[in-house]
């Protein structure tokens, strides 16, 4: 099973932070998946912790076996990618993840008006082909890369397989960085832990 990231990081990706950053973090990652709506504040504060020194770059994981409405916020995401609100949504899909997955459709489509994004505009965005490819491609660049589960991470292209929680991956981060010591880590509860596995 691969280690390594099989699909460089481009222009053409999600990416917050600097493209010169010691530090590039990929996520794959599914939008229904529990355990990337744990892992999500974990990155977030990292994020902010390091500032220019690291960028982070999400990918689409959807598992559609386990999670009926993961490919349709991917979709809903990249669509919105087109209307200038990809992190937006994105956010919104994980800070709000077990409201929405309740709901289904109905619940994602609260996050697209929440999000300011008109319901038509996204319509004609989601009818484009290239959305549903660019989420196929980025699953298989995955699949390559040897992603079977998520939140799947890597740090400057290599897989980060220890836990994804704060003390975890900020230490990985700042190892790859090559910093002295992590400053503190964030004091987080996360929820119970549960795994996604792609099968």
């Amino acid at each position: 099973m691969s280690g390594r990231l099989a699909v460089p990081v481009t222009a053409a990706d999600h990416a917050k932070g600097s493209a010169d950053a010691a530090v590039t973090l990929v996520e794959y990652g599914d939008y229904q998946c529990p355990a990337c709506g744990m892992a999500y504040p974990f990155v977030q504060d990292i994020l902010a912790r390091n500032g220019n020194g690291l960028r982070f770059v999400f990918r689409n994981f959807p598992l559609s076996q386990a999670h009926p409405y993961a490919t349709m916020a991917a979709q809903v995401a990249e669509a919105a990618a087109t209307l200038g609100r990809f992190w937006q949504m994105h956010d919104w899909l994980y800070q709000n993840q077990e409201a929405w997955t309740q709901r289904g459709a109905e619940g994602i489509a609260e996050g697209v008006q929440a999000v300011g994004l008109d319901p038509t505009q996204l319509e004609q965005a989601l009818e484009d082909g290239h959305i549903a490819e660019r989420v196929r491609q980025d699953f298989m660049g995955g699949v390559r890369s040897g992603v079977d589960g998520t939140p799947g991470l890597f740090i400057n292209g290599v897989r980060h397989r220890a836990s994804y929680e704060a003390a975890s991956l900020l230490a990985a981060v700042v190892h790859a960085g090559g910093n002295a010591e992590p400053r503190r880590a964030p004091h987080i509860q996360p929820r119970a832990r549960q795994v996604t596995r792609h099968r």
